[in-house]
């Protein structure tokens, strides 16, 4: 059963790079926003705002740092570890503006720059889409990395145990069906005893 703690790198690859570029814009996108005219107030460039770390930056490391355990892991649960990083680290994107709008203690992020139409790119892009995306992307790898796959446990079952000598053959890992539907199934032997019917 250890074995199965053990996966492939390439299982997390493509959730944990997209996680970490998703996690490098959200912590960047507020300093050279401004340089496109995309940004929240203060409209300047490589300004730092209370507002702007908790809000922005704080996430966008958290989710680039749990993207990059997800990258480089190779056991299960470090990897999960970093999915569940990542996906607090969008959930805090997608609605920490709103948490800080109401609760006076915690700085806000500003407000939109641009018009009613960039106002709503802006509230995506920074915000709301971005955590969501990235929420949904850690979900993927935890999905990935909970779920023991027939080829992890083919390979658990031809690994070596402790005092085996002989050499393991390798066979075809067999896939017991599952039922799925609750239907009422006759058996073989039932099957076989029915008399044919002639037409």
């Amino acid at each position: 059963m250890a074995g199965t703690l053990r996966v492939r790198r390439s299982r997390g690859a493509l959730s944990g790079l997209l996680l970490m570029l998703l996690g490098i814009w959200g912590a960047l996108v507020p300093f050279v926003g401004p340089y496109f005219h995309y940004a929240y107030t203060p409209d300047r460039v490589w300004t730092a705002t209370s507002g702007r770390m908790w809000l922005e930056v704080l996430p966008g490391v958290v989710a680039l740092v749990g993207g990059l355990v997800v990258l480089i892991s190779r056991y299960r649960p470090a990897a999960l570890m970093g999915a569940w990083l990542a996906a607090v680290a969008g959930a805090w994107f997608a609605v920490g503006g709103l948490i800080a709008g109401r609760w006076a203690s915690l700085p806000t992020a500003g407000v939109p720059v641009g018009g009613s139409s960039m106002t709503l790119l802006e509230q995506v892009g920074f915000f709301t889409g971005l955590g969501v995306v990235i929420v949904f992307l850690a979900a993927l790898a935890l999905g990935r990395f909970t779920v023991v796959a027939v080829g992890d446990a083919a390979r658990e079952s031809l690994a070596p145990q402790d005092g085996d000598t002989a050499p393991v053959t390798r066979s075809r890992a067999r896939v017991m069906p599952v039922k799925v539907f609750g239907g009422r199934s006759r058996s073989v032997d039932e099957a076989e005893t029915e008399p044919a019917q002639t037409h």
